[in-house]
């Protein structure tokens, strides 16, 4: 018999597998022996008050041998010989799209720009060591896609355009920790994530799929209103169908496709700073002035507010992280977060972004549907200048920048490039830095200590999302114009993060299978 329940536990207790079991067989009235088995569902914590607590919720087996519920198994074909689809990236959604053309018996060919994933760790050392960035190996291209080396949180706020379960799963399958099937706000940590990909291309290259790494596509062929490949250089790669997954960084692939006038859309998106505090700090706000101990992860919070009519919010928050050197090429700077999978770093860091509005575009409107990327690039050379013109970037505690002073000195912090002081209330692109600082205020309300200036602000997060829209037939995928073209995952405007993306590289992949004639639209 298999009964789900849920239980309220001390983080204690919810740490400890046999009280789990004596508490559930308490709640079901039987004999703890009557347990065969359980099997965490999902579990979250509730610090609204000072007796923190941790709601599980589970399945019990008792009275025969459970029936585990099987998990979504990857389903390997020999593809060799199969229809060819090209996979321009290997992100998330690039990645998945590939899985699942496999499992629908077409071959996927993915053009890779950056490096594998061991390659790429070299480049990323230089950044930090010799502040050199390579524009086809960074935080941001090579191969798994930003999220390879930038965290692996898998919450997302999207629930209808996909089975995001699938993607856990398969994560999991793939050699993710069990405890992202269950945990309310998954992650995988930057340390597994690289095994994690290196695995996901092992399983293609065997099933017949092709790589082709250090490639950047640099033409997309059309004969008509139809594509008909790719460009490497002089490379050509022919197929009927094209899948662009080139994630929001790659931004030679939106102005080609302006060139080729191909159809795109200016897209909302919000830009930034990176704040980072103590982890202790947090803790200390988020869980009541109580000791961490052994029993509670690093806190972590997200953060929300309107001022004057335009949203402020916290952006992949990173407890127990680090902040990373995002940009992907010389003469500008980008920051982001990351955490590992232990989360036990001692800083804690969040981006603190605002919503870029059309009004605000004004002076870069003489590059139509770029606009948003020109604003993008814009701030990420101001960074860049005031950053002291190397991967260093500019910084400001955070109390001083609220309050309009030029910080004197600066805390210890996680940026491995190094920090410059720098007055981010005089250069930060307004209405940003009006946003920002009465957004800050507001959090200072709601978390008492979190405008301090033990904390400290680094410019600029400016690539939480796509400037631009690729726009697509809401049905087949396709592009509005193109017929064969896929824009798909965050580069297209369609998603943001890893389950989203993954999710719409599935979604991509089933489309393709069936305007193949593989499968039917109610799969």
């Amino acid at each position: 018999m298999v009964t789900r329940i849920n239980l309220v536990l001390s983080p204690e207790a919810a740490a400890d597998r046999e009280t789990i079991i004596k508490r559930s067989a308490s709640k079901l009235r039987c004999k703890n022996t009557d347990i065969n088995d359980i099997r965490i569902i999902r579990k979250s914590i509730d610090a609204r008050r000072p007796a923190i607590q941790v709601n599980i919720e589970i399945e019990v087996f008792t009275g025969s041998e459970p029936a585990k519920i099987p998990l979504r198994k990857f389903e390997h074909n020999d593809v060799s010989r199969a229809r060819e689809v090209i996979i321009v990236g290997s992100g998330p959604a690039g990645l998945f799209a590939a899985l699942r053309l496999i499992e629908l018996g077409l071959r996927p060919v993915i053009i890779e720009r950056g490096k594998d994933v061991s390659s790429r760790k070299i480049d990323l050392a230089r950044i930090s060591r010799e502040h050199i960035v390579d524009p086809d190996s960074n935080y941001c291209f090579g191969e798994g896609g930003a999220g390879t080396y930038s965290d692996g949180k898998l919450y997302t706020r999207s629930k209808k355009r996909g089975d995001n379960r699938m993607v856990i799963e398969l994560l999991h399958t793939f050699g993710a920790d069990e405890r992202i099937l269950y945990e309310a706000h998954p992650h995988i940590g930057t340390d597994k994530l690289p095994g994690i990909i290196r695995k996901i291309r092992e399983t293609i290259i065997e099933c017949g799929g092709i790589f082709l790494m250090n490639s950047r596509v640099t033409d997309i062929t059309i004969e008509g209103d139809k594509v008909t490949g790719v460009k490497v250089g002089t490379v050509s790669y022919r197929a009927d169908k094209v899948i662009l997954a080139t994630g929001h960084s790659a931004r030679d692939i939106y102005y080609l496709l302006d060139k080729l006038g191909i159809a795109l859309n200016l897209k909302p998106f919000a830009i930034g700073v990176r704040i980072e505090h103590p982890q202790e700090v947090i803790d200390r706000i988020q869980y009541h002035g109580q000791d961490r101990g052994a029993f509670l992860p690093a806190a972590s919070y997200t953060l929300a507010r309107q001022v004057n009519g335009r949203g402020v919010y916290s952006f992949c928050m990173c407890p127990g992280g680090f902040i990373v050197p995002s940009a992907t090429s010389d003469g500008e700077v980008v920051v982001n977060g990351m955490s590992p999978s232990l989360r036990n770093s001692v800083w804690a860091n969040s981006g603190i972004v605002t919503e870029i509005r059309p009004d605000d575009l004004n002076a870069f409107n003489v590059y139509g549907v770029l606009a948003g990327l020109k604003f993008q690039e814009s701030s990420e050379k101001m960074a860049w200048e005031n950053g002291g013109k190397r991967q260093t970037a500019p910084a400001q505690r955070v109390s001083d920048y609220v309050y309009g002073k030029t910080s004197g000195t600066l805390p210890r912090c996680s940026y491995f490039p190094g920090i410059v002081s720098s007055p981010l209330h005089k250069w930060l692109p307004e209405p940003v830095n009006g946003a920002i600082t009465e957004g800050l205020k507001e959090f200072g309300r709601i978390m008492k200590g979190f405008l301090t200036n033990e904390a400290v602000i680094i410019g600029v997060e400016s690539r939480s999302s796509s400037p631009v829209r690729i726009p697509r037939d809401q049905d087949t995928l396709e592009h509005i114009e193109i017929a064969g073209l896929y824009p798909c995952g965050e580069g297209s405007g369609y998603a943001g993060g890893i389950v989203s993306s993954a999710v719409d590289g599935v979604r991509v992949a089933e489309a393709i299978a069936i305007e193949s004639g593989l499968i039917t639209r109610d799969i």
